[in-house]
Order: C-alpha cells, then structure tokens, then sequence
C-alpha cells in the first residue's frame, strides 16, 4: 500500500490518523471562501461532518467537485484539541477522521475523538 492512500480498512485509516496527527503536530482541513468544507452525516440527517486528514496529500485528493475551491489547510494538534473539538462538539458536528478517496471513513463525536487522543 504506498503512503499517500488511505486503504479500505477504516479502522487502519483511522489508527493512521492519530499516529500522524501526534507525530507532526497537526491534523488538515480542507477551506474555501465559504469557511471549512462541510457534508451530511451518513449517519445522522440532522448533522454535519468536518473531515479532517492526517496528511496534506490526503485533503488535496477531496479539492474536485463541489469543494474544487478549496485548500488543505494545517490545524495544530494543540488548536484541535483544546479550541476546535469542544467548539464542534457545542455546533453539534461530527468529525470525519481520514476519509479515503471514496469519501468512506469514521464520523466521530468531537469529544469521543478527544478521548482517543487523551488515552494515546
């Protein structure tokens, strides 16, 4: 598997996840004029999902189609955890963790993810 795909595995993409995350210090999201880039939940109609990678490659593969306009940009671990999580967490959004290229991965709670890296 070469190291700039996410596999099928959404459970390996996201152990990939927060191996990167903890190792450079930061995590990408992906931003356009309108702000950061948003989509439905697949498993709740009512929310939002942020994705977020663990690598810049992995962000720019979603800058097509509607988020053409868009750019990876970098969030500081530090930022994440303390500012952005228990911000997304009271606008009621759920976080998109590794997504691979068919827009497949985990949506997390904001503060279940918080957790995972508290416990790492």
């Amino acid at each position: 598997m070469s190291d700039l795909v996410l596999s099928d595995n959404l459970d390996e993409n996201f152990e990939r996840f927060m191996v990167e995350a903890e190792d450079t210090g930061c995590v990408w999201v992906l931003e356009g004029d309108e702000g950061f880039a948003l989509c439905p939940s697949n498993i709740s109609e009512s929310v939002d999902v942020m994705p977020m990678w663990s690598q810049p490659e992995f962000a720019q593969a979603h800058c097509v189609d509607e988020w053409e306009s868009y750019k990876p940009v970098p969030v500081s671990l530090a930022e994440l955890l303390d500012e952005w999580l228990p911000g997304m967490h009271e606008d009621v959004l759920l976080v998109g963790v590794n997504w691979n290229a068919d827009m497949e991965g985990d949506e997390m709670e904001p503060l279940d993810l918080l957790e995972e890296f508290d416990e790492s």
